[in-house]
């Protein structure tokens, strides 16, 4: 269909159409459903969970940093707090979420080119928040698989580590968060190299990727990509530790230290 005909269905100018296909403005729910009916979508969960999207206009905690932070820190928090259920794999980082300020901060300052301090403040306050997600009524399910390379990995110097392990440790009690490690002794494993956020969405439609890289995020949200990350985390969980022996993985890293 085209624009103009979508448009003439809601009586407004194409141009509203393309600026809410382009995400510049919102819609209701009501003139959601509108389009749906008319585009005959045969999904009527899929329908009811872009419906719910559309009725909630509440602000989330992320919006005080806009203008403050390039915009896909806010798309980051934002993914993450609307989540039926997240799964992150890291090679070398500890999970955004789950660093220790000192950990956050020793990142940070790596960065080139180098941030002045305030900035450093700001992007560390941000990532500290994003833990919010875990402490509220009804949390999502938070799976993280991380390779002994990044527990071993010393930001911030000896004291910093141990602290950041021990966090982890604490966090990993946490009865919607499921931590385990992916040794050296496993040898290759799918995805190695990657940092990988897969969040579920309501449905498996609204499913997203999160990809780091140098120049930011990367967000994929196609059915194909979708299917192919999925089989990777999944063959991923062939070469991890449980629970019990990651977590006693990791206090004897810390010891160590």
């Amino acid at each position: 269909m085209s624009a103009s005909d979508a448009a003439a269905l809601l009586g407004v100018d194409r141009t509203r159409i393309s600026n809410t296909e382009a995400g510049r403005f919102g819609i209701s729910a009501a003139r959601l459903r509108t389009l749906a009916c008319n585009y005959r979508c045969p999904d009527p969960a899929l329908v009811e969970a872009l419906a719910d999207m559309a009725r909630d206009r509440t602000k989330g905690w992320w919006e005080e940093y806009r203008g403050l932070l390039p915009a896909f820190f806010l798309d980051i928090a934002e993914l993450e707090w609307h989540a039926n259920k997240l799964r992150n794999a890291l090679t070398s980082h500890i999970p955004g979420m789950l660093q220790t300020s000192d950990h956050a901060r020793a990142i940070f300052k790596l960065v080139i080119p180098e941030l002045p301090a305030d900035e450093v403040d700001i992007r560390v306050a941000h990532r500290l928040q994003r833990r919010r997600v875990l402490d509220r009524r009804s949390p999502p399910a938070y799976e993280a698989v991380i390779h002994e390379s990044a527990l071993r990995m010393q930001f911030g110097g000896r004291a910093v580590a141990r602290a950041q392990l021990t966090y982890l440790l604490e966090v990993s009690e946490h009865p919607h968060v499921t931590l385990r490690v992916i040794p050296f002794s496993a040898g290759g494993f799918s995805g190695a190299g990657q940092t990988i956020l897969y969040a579920c969405g309501p449905v498996p439609q609204l499913d997203t990727v999160q990809l780091d890289s140098s120049h930011g995020s990367l967000f994929i949200d196609s059915e194909m990509q979708l299917a192919n990350y999925r089989e990777l985390l999944d063959k991923m969980d062939h070469s991890v530790l449980d629970e019990g022996a990651s977590r006693k993985f990791i206090h004897d890293i810390a010891q160590e230290l």
